[in-house]
């Protein structure tokens, strides 16, 4: 679908991310589980408490709880919400539509899951975004997913370059694995690296 005219132009609005969702022009998703994930949850010593914060369609969310996993999927669109719901079939109730900047998970988390939410967000938005990152995980726990590096100053997606991303997370985590992703949707492609930063003592 084209991607002119739309109505909405900042991504800070839900209505932007709603005239989307609700028109199926959505080319920084990928239906499915990408194969990082699917890698770090087989090496996962055990299931984790995961919040996909900006979920978009979630695609995920199933994979993830019929693994076992107490995941849940967030976004402050209702049409992204409505989308997840649908995806995420007998598990549409752990899809919540909320503002991740003040939603409060009902219980602590151990891992955030980032997939397409760091990108969207202007690049002004991003140390909040980061600060908050930091207060919902504990010490060890897990932020991974996948980061978009690119220097265009439109978006989103937005990138960032790795010492950008390394000044704003680096007061708050440490990198444990950084790896080329090889199944790219074309969006990403050649632009993206599945990352796993671990939550540094406070």
């Amino acid at each position: 679908m084209s991607a002119a005219p739309f109505g909405t132009r900042d991504p800070k609005s839900a209505a932007f991310w709603d005239e989307r969702f609700e028109r199926g022009f959505k080319p920084w998703e990928r239906p499915g589980v990408p194969e990082a994930l699917r890698r770090f949850v087989a090496a996962a010593p055990r299931p984790l408490t995961t919040l996909i914060p900006g979920c978009g369609s979630a695609h995920e969310l199933a994979w993830l709880s019929e693994a076992g996993w107490d995941a849940i999927a967030i976004d402050f669109s209702a049409a992204a919400v409505a989308s997840a719901m649908t995806v995420a079939g007998k598990w549409a109730e752990r899809v919540v539509q909320a503002d991740f900047f003040t939603y409060e998970p009902p219980r602590p988390l151990e891992l955030i899951y980032e997939r397409a939410f760091f990108c969207a967000m202007p690049r002004e938005m991003l140390p909040r975004l980061v600060e908050r990152w930091a207060q919902l995980l504990p010490p060890d726990g897990m932020l991974a997913g996948y980061f978009y590096f690119d220097d265009s100053p439109k978006g989103p997606p937005f990138g960032t370059s790795r010492e950008a991303l390394d000044a704003l997370l680096t007061p708050y985590f440490e990198c444990i694995a950084d790896e080329a992703v090889v199944d790219s949707i074309p969006m990403f492609q050649d632009k993206e690296r599945w990352m796993v930063w671990r939550r540094l003592p406070m």
